[in-house]
């Protein structure tokens, strides 16, 4: 794979790709981002994290540009803190979303990711989630309270039920209606606007910086990175990733802990 065309553009995912199993990049990857910043060339985080919980990661990689957040629903730009696109569930199809969730994964938690906006909760949850992260900002509400606003996500937590049965089930009970998958293997599920995916997200952070999808670079690991890597000119999986990623991808590199990502980078930086 060494013939492959210098980028014009990184796109990563965060958690279990950028980030080694302690959640930090290691020294290797800091410089080749810092030779790779030096030559003009964008990185773009891409992950289902939303912006507020992107901020730290930008702190240890010592870069803040154009970020695809929550699955590709927000493109946020953190140089600026402003959210330059965003695509919401409406509250009808929200509160449907709702309702056909909670018959297809009976006594699942639900939750609902929201754009900041002032006075604007971003995350709520229904007394029955349990959450996938340490120290997460939320608030409960009752179930019939998450559709009461827009909002850019659902997630559906389920301890115990592995997260590709989930989204089976999902697909399954809500059809047409949205666009489902997961990031983590244990028991958790996410639903965006039907068609948004990361590579929706990445598609218009490429437009933003005048750059084409033949000179696009993506790393990822789970099945919200699939769309992304098969759009991008050249999709990585990591050596951790999931099988799906491993099939579908251009290249595998190494593990996160491993330098996979900088493995690659090295090559042209």
């Amino acid at each position: 794979m060494g013939d492959v065309r210098a980028p014009g553009l990184v796109a990563s995912d965060v958690d279990g790709t950028l980030l080694g199993a302690d959640d930090h990049p290691g020294p290797r990857l800091l410089a080749v981002l810092d030779r790779m910043r030096a030559a003009g060339v964008p990185l773009v985080l891409a992950t289902g994290r939303p912006p507020r919980w992107i901020e730290p990661v930008c702190d240890l990689i010592g870069d803040r540009g154009l970020c695809v957040a929550a699955n590709g629903a927000v493109l946020w730009d953190a140089a600026t803190d402003e959210v330059l696109e965003a695509a919401e569930l409406g509250t009808d199809v929200l509160g449907e979303v709702v309702d056909r969730l909670r018959t297809a994964l009976p006594g699942a938690g639900l939750a609902v990711e929201r754009v900041a906006r002032p006075g604007v909760q971003e995350f709520c949850c229904d007394p029955h989630f349990e959450h996938a992260w340490p120290n997460s900002d939320h608030v409960v509400v009752p179930v019939t309270e998450l559709a009461a606003l827009p909002a850019m996500k659902v997630l559906a937590r389920q301890r115990g039920l592995p997260s590709d049965v989930m989204a089976a089930a999902v697909r399954e009970g809500l059809g047409e209606l949205v666009d489902v998958t997961f990031s983590a293997s244990g028991g958790l599920v996410e639903c965006s606007v039907r068609g948004v995916t990361k590579a929706h997200g990445l598609a218009r952070a490429a437009a933003h910086l005048g750059v084409t999808p033949d000179e696009v670079v993506a790393f990822g690991d789970m099945p919200n990175d699939l769309e992304m890597l098969r759009w991008a000119g050249h999709g990585v999986a990591m050596g951790n990733a999931h099988p799906e990623l491993h099939a579908a991808a251009d290249e595998v590199t190494a593990r996160h802990d491993e330098d996979g990502v900088a493995l690659v980078l090295e090559r042209w930086f």
